[in-house]
């Protein structure tokens, strides 16, 4: 099998290789995320987070044999070097795919990669452990700021149907979340469209009141008072 693979933790976990999907045991993937997450795992990071109420022997055991497996697999995964254990660097990972593609957003290049605009591609669903809910949080952040900046970008340089998608691609993320809503208020109005603002913003008002009994910011009532105040 060709060595080339990858490692997929956005929207479930898979470990692939020459397209052909790996099978992988339930202990062996928390092992292979953990490493991945967390570039500073050492074995008592992984046995404390993995198997926290475990006896010391039994957990120590645990982990031999969860790296055992991983070794045994037909692609390399992790490396060990004492007490550290790190993710092979032939493997591909697609969360330090989005993170780079993030980074190039803030840099200013001219295109989001259509894989963005079609997120936000949770972590590791239906996983609860703590440390995948805080890497969890910490991607949805980014992306929700990334396609948010690039809105912002694209709108200031009058690209508006750019600006739209990915003000949309964040509503789609976060419903909740009021500064995607603004974004596409803002291109609505640059663009003349004052009933698509006034719609937008209704549904945004109408979707808060339903789902959690609070008012939009005055910050975005303002926005909509001055336009139709403008438009009089």
């Amino acid at each position: 099998m060709s060595n080339t693979a990858r490692l997929s933790l956005l929207d479930g976990f898979v470990l692939s290789a020459g397209g052909r999907e790996l099978v992988v045991p339930r202990a062996q993937q928390r092992l292979l995320a953990l490493v991945a997450l967390r570039r500073d795992t050492n074995r008592n990071t992984a046995v404390g987070l993995l198997w926290p109420e475990g006896q010391e022997a039994r957990v120590a055991a645990s982990l031999r044999t969860a790296l055992w497996r991983l070794q045994q697999l037909p692609v390399p995964t992790v490396r060990v070097g004492g007490d550290a254990i790190s993710l092979d660097p032939g493997l591909r990972l697609d969360v330090a795919e989005l993170v780079a593609m993030s980074a190039l957003a803030r840099q200013g290049c001219d295109d989001l990669p259509t894989s963005l605009l079609l997120g936000p591609h949770e972590l590791l669903p239906g996983w609860c452990d703590e440390w995948v809910l805080v890497e969890r949080e910490r991607l949805r952040q980014l992306y929700l700021h990334t396609v948010e900046g690039f809105a912002a970008a694209c709108l200031r340089t009058g690209r508006h149907g750019d600006a739209l998608e990915a003000a949309l691609a964040a509503v789609r993320a976060d419903p909740l979340r009021e500064s995607p809503y603004r974004l596409a208020i803002e291109v609505h109005l640059a663009e003349g469209n004052v009933a698509e603002a006034l719609s937008t913003y209704q549904n945004y008002r109408r979707l808060l009141a339903r789902e959690i009994g609070v008012a939009p910011s005055p910050m975005i009532r303002g926005l909509i008072h001055e336009s139709l105040a403008a438009a009089v």
